[in-house]
């Protein structure tokens, strides 16, 4: 008898430990199971997220192609009225196109001319030499801005070859070097207008304030378009020019467009400067497509620079996916004509 109680407590301390056993197994399987799902729940977020971001730039291309043959008409359209001038009051440049998307979705496109700036790669050509008409207009740009802690000196450092500072004013390798977080000057043109934080004396303020009248273009000797230049950028003409003289000639320009140069030259704010012709212009060459698209709760920017040439043939020559809040135009729907 007493055998049989023993064999009989053996045998339920044994099944205790099989059903614990079973239950560690299957709380195991459980934990397994939701792990995978959670991990299969990341990989179709993570492949649904790509896709969208996908299609989202595949409408910013073609937001993109929209603006590039809106530049194309607008070009053709200047030949056959044989003049080839490009204003603020030109539909393209006064409005951000509004295009409905099947998908319940919205672009926006926004174009925006460049070439009323001063192009900082004008500083020193392709050979190294120093542009002097270039570096005299950008000391009277930071004169007209405030700037004083930032040399144009040290911008010319940043672009030329070599590592020697071009005057007291300028920074090279030497002082870019002491920084908390070292590099060195690029030696080369500017690739974007960003680069300009790295620049020794650059603040922040000084760079939004900046920012509007500059740009850096791949190319130069494109000019300053007169009838897109900023009110700085015309005080950079001339040492004589006022800031009162200049929001006159915006004025003026609001009014009537220039249509050739002489009449630019000729204003009466100009008298007695002896202003030249050179490095001014009538046309834009150089443009930004701003695109927003907005569809299925998601929003992709791209930023595009494009370039228009003598034959109104447009290719884009740069793509930014990581600028926001550029759409700044009064939108028009092209439903509405």
């Amino acid at each position: 008898m007493k055998t049989s109680v023993a064999l009989t407590r053996i045998y339920g301390r044994q099944n205790g430990v099989a059903l614990i056993m079973v239950l560690l197994a299957m709380a195991l399987v459980v934990m397994l199971a939701t792990g995978m799902t959670q991990k299969q729940s990341i990989r179709v977020f993570k492949a649904g997220h790509y896709l969208a971001q996908q299609q989202g730039h595949s409408i910013a291309l073609g937001a993109e192609e929209f603006a590039r043959r809106i530049l194309i008409r607008d070009f053709e359209q200047d030949r056959e009225d044989g003049l080839m001038v490009d204003s603020p009051d030109e539909f393209w440049a006064m409005y951000a196109a509004i295009l409905p998307l099947d998908t319940n979705g919205v672009a926006e496109v926004q174009i925006d001319d460049l070439s009323g700036r001063i192009n900082l790669n004008d500083l020193v050509s392709a050979n190294g030499q120093l542009d002097t008409m270039t570096r005299d207009r950008l000391i009277r740009l930071f004169r007209a801005l405030g700037i004083t802690t930032v040399s144009v000196d040290a911008l010319i450092d940043w672009i030329d070859a070599d590592d020697q500072t071009i005057s007291a004013y300028g920074a090279e390798d030497g002082q870019y070097l002491m920084a908390e977080q070292p590099y060195r000057a690029a030696n080369q043109p500017f690739l974007s207008i960003t680069e300009l934080r790295l620049i020794e004396g650059m603040t922040e303020e000084i760079y939004v304030a900046l920012r509007p009248h500059v740009i850096a273009l791949p190319v130069s000797g494109i000019g300053i378009n007169v009838n897109t230049a900023t009110g700085p950028v015309l005080m950079s003409l001339h040492d004589e020019v006022t800031e009162a003289q200049a929001a006159s000639i915006l004025a003026q320009r609001e009014e009537q467009r220039f249509e050739n140069l002489q009449d630019f030259l000729a204003l009466q704010e100009f008298a007695g400067m002896g202003l030249k012709a050179a490095g001014l212009s009538l046309q834009s060459r150089f443009f930004e497509v701003v695109s927003r698209i907005t569809y299925d709760d998601r929003v992709v920017t791209m930023v595009s620079t494009v370039f228009r040439n003598p034959e109104g043939e447009v290719r884009t020559v740069h793509r930014d996916s990581g600028q926001k809040n550029r759409i700044t135009k009064e939108p028009y729907s092209i439903s509405e004509g």
